[in-house]
């Protein structure tokens, strides 16, 4: 095997597909999903980045107001509270104060476990 097909198959595994898309590398931005819905649903890709806005506003919403979003099949966004604690500074070792803090949680659902194992 050359460098030059060993780099085209190393590219090659690198390159994931969602929906018939390919993606490089581990990770999928924004703009990739938005690609992706855009050809699943044969919508315009700023039709598409408006629909994948609005359900993470739609999400980040219920969260701020206390709530929960329940996919069915996908999973669960939540809210976790974090009580205030207490820490040490790695540098100089002294004790500072961890302010309470709310986190949000994501929980896969069956139909997503299922799929990835």
């Amino acid at each position: 095997m050359t460098e030059g097909e060993a780099l085209s198959k190393l590219d090659e595994i690198r390159t994931f597909r969602i929906s018939g898309h390919s993606f490089r590398g581990q990770h999928v931005n924004r703009n990739e999903l938005v690609d992706a819905v855009a050809g699943k649903t044969d919508m315009k890709k700023s039709e598409a980045g408006k629909a994948v806005d609005a359900v993470f506003d739609a999400i980040t919403d219920t969260l701020r107001a206390g709530g929960e979003v329940r996919l069915v099949g996908f999973g669960t966004f939540s809210v976790a509270s974090r009580a205030a604690s207490e820490g040490r500074n790695p540098r100089t070792g002294e004790k500072i104060k961890i302010a309470a803090s709310k986190q949000p949680k994501f929980k896969p659902g069956k139909g997503l476990r299922d799929q990835l194992n």
